[in-house]
């Protein structure tokens, strides 16, 4: 499988970061906003959500947006809290996988992110791991909207290939999105598309019997 690697991407919510898009959804509709799966998902999502993954509004800033477009009545730590439902757990396992990677590999997080959920993903992290953030763990970490880009544009992925001198054709890349694995395949990269139900630790990098 890993057939010439030298690099390899990973993707973090759904790939390492459990998530569960479900609970954040059903968080604002329990705050009385039933649209909200219309508005944001997995494989889509409207402007308010991209500028906001792209760090051209911050956190106040995005929860003013949703409510006054949505009409939604509640705090923003009711707001902050429903956003932040979709995350769960960080299993240690798969950290010390990316530690002893970091061994044999150039280690990569490229992922979709936000201000909000950095905050929260940190505090996870800590409580579990005692680490403060992902960056012990790779070489280098792309948050979207730290840099300005999301995927599925190429973009974010070529900027990580020129930035770091990789070569396409031996940079391996994680994802549980197949929008984000398409646009991989397309630049030449390796990819894997970690289907629903599959795990790091038990389909890709299983120790050895």
């Amino acid at each position: 499988m890993l057939q010439n690697v030298r690099h390899i991407i990973f993707d973090f919510g759904g790939v390492l970061l459990n998530i569960d898009y479900k609970r954040t959804e059903q968080a604002f509709v329990d705050l009385g906003l039933t649209e909200f799966g219309r508005l944001y998902s997995q494989l889509q999502q409207t402007d308010l959500f991209d500028r906001f993954e792209t760090g051209k509004i911050g956190g106040p800033e995005f929860i003013r947006e949703l409510k006054t477009s949505t009409g939604l009545q509640a705090t923003e730590a009711q707001v902050t809290d429903a956003w932040n439902a979709m995350l769960l757990d960080l299993p240690l396992r798969r950290l010390q996988i990316l530690q002893q990677l970091q061994l044999h590999f150039d280690t990569f997080l490229l992922s979709n992110t936000n201000e909000i959920h950095e905050a929260a993903f940190n505090k996870i992290l800590k409580a579990q791991a005692g680490f403060q953030s992902m960056g012990v763990f790779f070489d280098k970490v792309y948050y979207s909207h730290h840099v300005g880009l999301r995927k599925p544009g190429p973009e974010i992925f070529r900027m990580i290939l020129e930035q770091n001198g990789l070569s396409a054709e031996k940079t391996l890349f994680i994802d549980d999105s197949p929008q984000h694995i398409a646009t991989a395949k397309a630049l030449g990269l390796q990819t894997i598309f970690l289907e629903p139900g599959m795990t790091i630790e038990d389909d890709i990098f299983k120790p050895k019997q």
